[in-house]
């Protein structure tokens, strides 16, 4: 549906229904210091991770109460900082919320934020994402990204808006990204973190699968949690499956 201007013959707008990507911020703590922090952390390998992406603040997991607040121009000064726009703010109650709105932000409270749940493993590995947890799957409308180089420890490739292919080993140590596909012909043995910027649809495949942690969409599987031996060492592909119970990874043999 489309609002026009009253005289068709001159018409000087269309308002229409638009979609729009969004991050989604699920705060876990009332420290904008802690958060900050955490940010730095993962962006200090990944620069310009976040373009200028606009994100949702959800504050609903703080069980604020109608006395307690949040300093949220401290937040919105931090989530500028690391190249994100503050668009809105979710779960917050009519203090916070009247606040958010002299700030700019906008009532997301109707916004359907989607929610993954690492059911494959207890708790989180030191290197994982901060609070950022989810944003709508994209088509990547870019080449592929190609390295034709072993990857060694310490060494990080990130494919931002497209598939990855790695024609060579990732050894351990090494971090491979994309916001699509990861792609490697030869052995995992690092860490592969496909649909980076929350692609459900994205997957990982390997030569030889032994990865350190496999990831999509911030679902994740940690070396901790063995591989099956139908699947470790083998030709592999890993996916997203969604239940009832949320998401997690489905790994599976590739049979010649």
């Amino acid at each position: 549906m489309a609002i026009v201007s009253e005289d068709p013959s001159q018409p000087c707008y269309d308002i229409k229904s638009a979609d729009l990507s969004l991050l989604a911020l699920l705060l876990k703590t009332t420290d904008i210091t802690a958060v900050s922090l955490a940010l730095k952390q993962q962006l200090s390998e990944t620069p310009g991770f976040f373009d200028q992406d606009p994100v949702v603040v959800d504050v609903s997991a703080l069980g604020l109460d109608a006395d307690q607040t949040l300093d949220l121009p401290s937040l919105m000064a931090v989530l500028r900082e690391h190249q994100l726009v503050p668009l809105a703010i979710k779960g917050a109650h009519e203090a916070l919320l009247l606040q958010a709105k002299g700030l700019g932000l906008v009532d997301a409270s109707d916004a359907r934020i989607r929610r993954s749940v690492a059911v494959e493993q207890p708790s989180m590995p030191e290197t994982a994402p901060a609070p950022i947890v989810s944003q709508p799957a994209t088509v990547a409308p870019l080449g592929a990204m190609v390295i034709d180089k072993p990857l060694r420890s310490g060494q990080q490739v990130y494919a931002k808006g497209r598939d990855l292919i790695v024609l060579a080993m990732v050894n351990a140590g090494a971090e491979v990204i994309a916001d699509g596909h990861i792609h490697v012909y030869g052995a995992l043995r690092g860490k592969a973190i496909a649909g980076a910027r929350g692609n459900t649809q994205a997957q990982i495949f390997a030569q030889v699968m032994e990865p350190e942690l496999i990831s999509i969409a911030g679902v994740y599987r940690t070396s901790e949690n063995a591989l099956p031996k139908d699947v470790l060492g083998q030709v592999a592909q890993v996916c997203l499956q969604s239940g009832p119970d949320g998401d997690k990874l489905l790994i599976t043999a590739l049979k010649s």
